[in-house]
């Protein structure tokens, strides 16, 4: 096992109840997310407000950091701990972050929801970043995986307004599925969990029920993975940095409909599969 920091587990509750009054005037109780403040200070020094559900908190931590480049390596921290009555988030470094005044100060905005901004530098390493050439997804795989994030029991099904990303292996088994009232929280999210477990991206997939924008995209190769699923769409960005990676991009996921966009590649078409569809 990787060296593994010290973690509080701070879990919230998901959901909560509210009174609404529907077109006809009648009462009911309905389910709704359970948004809240999560403030990350590192070294006592306040760095963002990320809004969140609460369902991983530690792991977003850690993997929001991983993905804004401020940390490299889980040897950096010392802990990570989680105090929802002050809603906040207290990171200790080994040993510090360089230059942590300047990396935080530049921001750009995004079209990210429930971040709303990220640190500047977002196409800096994209050169550097090299998918496994021979990753391969099958076409029943791609159809597993569509079914299975959708007859999961979710926080969407029962509260609505919250956004999923789940992890497969190649071969369709789900490893990890996070929702978040930001897509980009549960990306984060997952990018800690991969990295507290010792889980690589080469032979992973990932799936997410939002858009599949330029920051989407850079985060999936930063964490490794070739093949990038979207229930919704992308962003003419987003599809640039997936061409110049050689990443696999498929929007519009449902059922068996998909519109592979880059990386045609490394999608093993089906002929029984196309001739079923086809026919029908």
């Amino acid at each position: 096992m990787p060296y593994r920091p010290q973690l509080s587990s701070a879990s919230a509750v998901l959901t909560r109840e509210v009174e609404a009054i529907d077109e006809r005037g009648r009462i009911s109780l309905i389910s709704i997310p359970a948004e809240r403040p999560l403030t990350v200070y590192v070294d006592r020094r306040e760095l963002v407000t990320l809004m969140t559900l609460g369902a991983a908190p530690e792991a977003l931590t850690l993997g929001y950091l991983r993905n804004q480049r401020l940390v490299r390596s889980l040897d950096d921290i010392d802990s990570i701990q989680v105090d929802w009555d002050v809603d906040a988030v207290a990171v200790k470094t080994r040993h510090g972050i360089a230059d942590i005044a300047e990396r935080t100060s530049k921001k750009v905005v995004t079209t990210g929801c429930g971040q709303g901004s990220v640190f500047g530098g977002l196409m800096d390493d994209i050169e550097q970043i090299s998918l496994p050439p021979d990753a391969r997804l099958h076409q029943s795989v791609l159809y597993q995986i569509v079914d299975t994030v959708r007859t999961y029991p979710s926080v969407y099904k029962q509260a609505g307004s919250v956004h999923g990303c789940a992890l497969f292996s190649s071969e369709g088994e789900l490893l990890y599925f996070i929702e978040d009232v930001g897509r980009h929280n549960a990306v984060d999210a997952i990018a800690g969990k991969m990295w507290l477990d010792g889980v690589t991206g080469g032979d992973k997939v990932f799936y997410t029920t939002g858009r599949l924008t330029s920051e989407m995209v850079i985060k999936g190769a930063q964490m490794g993975i070739p093949f990038l699923l979207s229930r919704s769409g992308t962003t003419q960005m987003g599809h640039m940095v997936a061409q110049r990676l050689g990443m696999s991009l498929l929007a519009r996921c449902t059922g068996k409909h998909f519109l592979l966009l880059a990386g045609k590649e490394r999608l093993i078409m089906d002929p029984t599969l196309l001739d079923a569809l086809r026919i029908a």
